[in-house]
């Protein structure tokens, strides 16, 4: 069969189609950042009446105050612990419903439903469960006599927005791994088996090097996710709290911009936060993917 190629004859209609893709990017995307980085240079008045061009001082101003160095840490801790937990759940999900012959497409639709709920919804359903009053499972911790107030313990305030976070994104990583362990051919694990190797073993040597390059692109992901993607959940649950325990970088960004009204070093911190992300993922792809198996 002729292969059927459609050939424009001029560059105005393919311009045409690609116009509304473009205004949203630009519109949407291109243009905020501009006006990101610009602010981030001004200092401004809480009413938007001026401006008053300040240079670096923003920026210098960012790492010299003891909350922001905070914040980092803060965030790094946290998204270290969502994107282990994601991952971890996630991959023992897919395994299991891998090996389900009968019945595995409704634990896939049950699995993959909690990424359709957003963000706020999901951290809302979380504090209410980890609540020191009302939360069955804050009562279940209680009664296996371990004390739990995330209204007040900071360390429990993060193990919430952390469990919070990585409940929505396992579905997503659930996906990717379903279809990459489905991907792997049977008669590698039934050669393996005639030749002595075990589960675990079978899995170590087999499964995860053959996963390996969906494991580096939900590495990268759930990290983007966790810097990004996860200020809805913090809101709902901890507001930064308490005493700052849960503010990361993006919820931080939106207590200096909309609630202290500080447009310029928020500006600027979105601006820092952009570039750690961008240098995370070319880090990631610069040392992490030669361990990558394609």
């Amino acid at each position: 069969m002729a292969e059927k190629r459609v050939v424009f004859r001029g560059w105005w209609f393919p311009a045409l189609l690609l116009l509304p893709q473009l205004a949203i990017t630009l519109i949407f995307f291109v243009w905020p950042a501009v006006q990101a980085v610009r602010t981030s240079f001004y200092q401004s008045d809480a009413f938007g009446f001026g401006e008053r061009f300040v240079g670096l001082a923003n920026y210098t101003a960012l790492f010299a105050s003891p909350g922001y160095l905070d914040s980092i840490w803060t965030t790094i801790v946290f998204s270290l612990g969502v994107t282990a937990l994601t991952l971890t759940i996630s991959l023992g999900f897919a395994a299991a419903v891998d090996r389900i012959i009968r019945g595995n497409s409704v634990y896939t639709a049950m699995l993959v439903w909690p990424y359709a709920i957003a963000p706020a919804v999901a951290g809302v359903l979380w504090w209410f469960m980890f609540d020191p009053s009302i939360g069955i499972i804050a009562y279940s911790i209680r009664a296996l006599g371990i004390s739990w107030n995330n209204l007040l313990d900071g360390n429990d305030a993060m193990i919430l927005v952390v469990v919070a976070a990585a409940w929505r994104q396992i579905s997503y990583n659930f996906i990717f791994f379903l279809a990459g362990l489905q991907s792997i051919p049977r008669s590698m694990h039934e050669a393996a088996a005639i030749d002595g190797a075990g589960p675990l073993k079978r899995f170590f040597t087999i499964v995860l090097p053959l996963l390996s390059p969906t494991l580096f692109f939900l590495i990268v992901i759930d990290i983007v996710y966790a810097f990004f993607e996860t200020f809805g959940v913090i809101d709902a649950t901890t507001r930064g709290g308490p005493g700052h325990a849960t503010t990361t970088l993006v919820y931080k960004a939106f207590q200096d911009g909309f609630l202290s009204q500080n447009f310029g070093s928020s500006a600027a911190q979105s601006v820092v936060l952009t570039i750690i992300v961008v240098a995370l993922t070319v880090i990631q792809f610069r040392f992490v993917e030669r361990r990558v198996h394609y």
